[in-house]
């Protein structure tokens, strides 16, 4: 007897690869903020690998220990053992899920962030209230109470109805030679409060020579449920964005949570024999906007941008993906325009998903440390490459009254394709 079931718990051999050198520790965002082995990668190993030894079913200090990780595979990047952190915990999550160890009232909660979260014709009519609460900020009445709700509130986008609402064409023809085609993943979050950054997206690959498809449907990959542990909708979402996407030459995200899902589908159906050579086959095309652009030779003209621009790096495009050079080798090649890297590029904004929702003190408490690293660079506007992420550094900006603009790296070289100011 063990305290996981047979539904792909997490593997063995990939808990074996863990030396428990500590590499990983530094990295990490919850050992920083706590010092506690528990809240490392190495701790929360240990206790995986009691999962598996032990009878009895899992306890609360389990569930505490895996709830607290951020999900944000620095320990990936920093491993010098190669341990496939990123598979355990997406497993182990899974495991907890389908016990009885979540509470009602936490089991509910998370379902109706999913709920919300991952339906864009859902979040597309609160768009006008959205911008209504960010002039009244109701979240100040609240003072301490009800922390999840505030942290909900403050972390509201400055969302434009306009490109809220607008429509991406199903098809945008290649400018001059065809390259190939690319379906473009509009993602869930990302079309309805950063249409504008799908638009720019769309218009670059379409400079670049790709033909860019971009169905409507699925409404999300999967990625939130993914690494949150609710396995069995993720796999839903999965096969539907498997099977509207695996006809193209490649496959696009340029929200870094929504390519690192779909590049890890393969793992997600590794015990189905009839999706999961579809899943591999899926996964192995897919590129993040910038990667897959740092893989051709450019031809649309670059025209000059006058801005300091900090990098961010969102930790599912640099840790989980590793595309960290290729963003950065467009955003060095329009000129003028100056690149400038903080201090503590591995650690977490706070943002992971649906972390800064559930876990929001320790969220906050990284999106200031965040923010203090990229203000400290002398630059105003911030790439970034997540949603997630802009949200995140955006409201803790505002909170510490520091003016940054968070764009995403498409923007900028739509900006500079178009030569205009972004």
């Amino acid at each position: 007897m063990t305290a996981f079931d047979d539904i792909r718990p997490p593997e063995p051999e990939l808990i074996d690869a863990c030396v428990h050198c500590g590499f990983c520790l530094p990295t990490c965002p919850t050992y920083l903020l706590w010092g506690e082995e528990m809240d490392s990668p190495r701790g929360r190993i240990l206790l995986m690998r009691a999962g598996h030894e032990e009878a009895g079913p899992i306890t609360p200090a389990q569930v505490e220990a895996w709830d607290n990780c951020l999900g944000c595979m620095a320990c990936v990047t920093a491993c010098p053992s190669g341990v496939q952190y990123h598979k355990l915990i997406e497993d182990t999550r899974g495991q907890v899920e389908r016990s009885e160890a979540r509470t009602r009232t936490e089991r509910l909660r998370r379902r109706a962030i999913f709920a919300l979260f991952t339906h864009p014709g859902r979040l597309r009519p609160l768009v006008p209230l959205v911008a209504l609460q960010r002039r009244l900020h109701p979240e100040r009445l609240l003072g301490d109470r009800l922390p999840r709700v505030r942290a909900m509130m403050r972390l509201a986008p400055r969302a434009g109805l306009l490109a809220a609402v607008q429509q991406l064409p199903e098809v945008t023809p290649a400018r001059g030679p065809r390259r190939g085609t690319a379906g473009f993943l509009q993602g869930c979050v990302q079309r309805v409060f950063f249409g504008d950054v799908n638009a720019a997206t769309v218009a670059v690959l379409a400079a670049e020579g790709w033909e860019v498809h971009a169905p409507r449907h699925p409404r999300c990959c999967g990625a939130l449920q993914l690494h949150t542990g609710d396995d069995g909708e993720a796999r839903e979402l999965a096969r539907r964005t498997i099977a509207a996407f695996e006809s193209y030459d490649v496959v696009v995200a340029n929200a870094a949570g929504c390519g690192s899902a779909m590049k890890d589908y393969g793992h997600l159906f590794r015990d189905d024999p009839a999706w999961g050579p579809r899943a591999e086959a899926f996964a192995a095309r897919v590129r993040d906007v910038s990667e897959l652009l740092a893989e051709h030779e450019p031809v649309a003209p670059r025209r000059p941008l006058d801005l300091s621009v900090a990098y961010h790096d969102a930790c599912h495009l640099a840790h989980a993906q590793g595309v960290r050079a290729q963003p950065r080798a467009l955003l060095r090649g329009i000129p003028g325009l100056e690149l400038r890297e903080p201090a503590e590029w591995e650690i977490c904004c706070g943002s992971a998903g649906v972390y800064n929702l559930l876990k929001p003190e320790p969220a906050a408490e990284l999106g200031r440390r965040k923010v203090a690293n990229l203000v400290a660079t002398g630059a105003r506007v911030v790439a970034a490459a997540n949603p997630g992420c802009a949200l995140q550094i955006a409201a803790h900006a505002a909170d510490l009254g520091q003016e940054l603009r968070v764009v995403h790296p498409m923007e900028l070289l739509h900006a500079s394709i178009e030569g205009r100011t972004p």
